[in-house]
């Protein structure tokens, strides 16, 4: 089972970082203007956020495995209507069938790691999770950067947008190894809670990723206005629905709130801190993609040891690995500030990068299951929603904050390079903080089940 769910998150993740790689060539194939551009990449993000929380309910009520299938189809056929797509706004649609596939699936592969794996594997099973996901958003680039360097039959971007089919196939083919699970019939889906919530998401992700490039007009301003609205008026009315997308205990349980919080503050400084990277490589020193990815090659590969790691660390030290984590994240960012900006300190920066790698691969590895230890009773089904919504809606504000600090005034690119630095150690620095108030439990097992109205695995 592990195989065939784990294939489904890498291509998810992996699918937004090769995106970036080839919007130059997207621009020119397409004579797509910057907006257009900025919308391929934000559609993506825009669908998936928007129906993780809805579609970790509909699997509950329809099954885990079906909407897995149903997403998984739904990815590859934005996929290859991506690679096909004859101009800007066909490929923009593409996107959006992608990211709507990808939000149907995500919330299903935690909920049928912890529905269908045993007590005593789950822990690695979630630390395999968090790798896949660390390994994912780093291989991007670098595949992405050789598809590109290829030309493969001359087609230029349109293979990168077909290098996730294969797999996806693969995992269609596999996914008759998922237990299937039965959704539980009495169980409604809050039809106004998923509006709300979709609603909400999409009036916040859609600003952050186009208003810094729009020069902000009136209507990001509008759109943050909807989404503070939505979100109150979803959550205030969580205790009074009889079927709430997300439970009401999560609201009481600190221990969820802390996680999410965490999972959340995590991803504002990560995807972050590679846009940075790549964007300073290519835009200020001149490098190409694939250069770029070489150069950030040792971040990714000691990223693979730091997750491998991870499960021996989390046993022994438990929630303090997280907060270790963050911390030579912080430092990593201090040290790079001043290197990139000769050859020679490049040269330099290559260790402190597999130290940041290393760091990251034993966060990612490890958050999942000690947050998932941590949450008891009902609030432990929702948290399967929760968490990759906190990883977009992290991501997405990481990026766009991250931009404004970059693109501030400043005397020169390396000096605007030390700026966006700060930012990112400022975030490394609070989610530090906020690992601390995670407790260590022996064993750190997350709980069995999903929800209270969850489906029941039928091995």
């Amino acid at each position: 089972m592990l195989p065939v769910v784990l294939s489904a998150t890498f291509v998810q993740l992996l699918n937004v970082t090769v995106a970036q790689v080839a919007t130059p060539a997207i621009q020119a194939g397409l004579g797509a203007g910057p907006g257009a551009v900025q919308l391929v990449l934000a559609g993506y993000t825009l669908t998936y956020a928007c129906l993780l929380i809805p579609a970790a309910r509909l699997g509950d009520r329809y099954g885990y495995r079906r909407l897995f299938v149903a997403g998984t189809v739904v990815f590859t056929a934005g996929s290859v209507a991506g690679a096909c797509a004859p101009d800007a706004a066909s490929l923009i649609t593409a996107r959006l069938v992608q990211g709507s596939g990808s939000g149907l699936v995500a919330p299903q592969v935690l909920s049928l790691i912890q529905t269908a794996t045993p007590a005593a594997r789950r822990p690695r099973a979630l630390g395999s999770y968090g790798a896949t996901m660390a390994l994912a958003s780093l291989a991007g680039p670098l595949i992405g950067g050789l598809v590109l360097r290829a030309d493969l039959f001359g087609l230029g971007w349109r293979p990168v947008m077909l290098l996730t089919v294969p797999v996806t196939l693969a995992s269609l083919a596999g996914a008759t190894a998922l237990p299937r699970t039965r959704g539980a019939d009495g169980l409604r889906v809050d039809k106004l809670g998923a509006l709300l919530v979709t609603v909400g998401a999409g009036a916040l992700v859609l600003p952050l990723a186009l208003g810094r490039e729009a020069g902000w007009p009136w209507w990001t301003w509008a759109g943050f206005a909807v989404a503070v609205a939505a979100l109150a008026h979803f959550v205030r009315g969580l205790p009074h629905r009889p079927d709430p997308l997300i439970h009401p205990a999560v609201l009481r349980d600190r221990s969820a709130r802390r996680g999410t919080l965490l999972v959340f503050a995590f991803n504002t400084g990560v995807p972050s801190f590679t846009y940075l990277l790549f964007l300073h490589l290519q835009s200020a020193v001149g490098y190409s993609a694939l250069s770029a990815a070489l150069t950030s090659a040792p971040f990714a590969a000691a990223a693979v040891g730091g997750s491998r790691a991870a499960p021996a660390l989390t046993r022994r030290y438990g929630p303090t690995v997280l907060t270790v984590a963050s911390l030579v994240l912080a430092g990593m960012c201090l040290a790079l500030a001043p290197l990139v900006g000769s050859a020679a300190g490049r040269q330099a920066a290559l260790p402190v990068l597999a130290a940041g790698g290393a760091a990251f691969g034993a966060f990612t590895a490890s958050v999942f299951t000690l947050v998932l230890a941590e949450v008891r009773g009902p609030a432990a089904g929702s948290v399967s929603g929760l968490l990759p919504t906190a990883q977009q809606l992290g991501g997405s504000i990481g990026v766009t904050a991250a931009g404004l600090a970059y693109y501030a005034p400043a005397a020169d690119a390396d000096t605007a390079f030390r700026h966006a630095m700060l930012y990112q150690v400022a975030a490394f620095t609070i989610t530090a903080l906020i690992s601390l108030g995670l407790r260590h439990r022996s064993g750190t097992e997350p709980l069995h089940g999903h929800s209270s109205h969850s489906g029941r695995a039928r091995m």
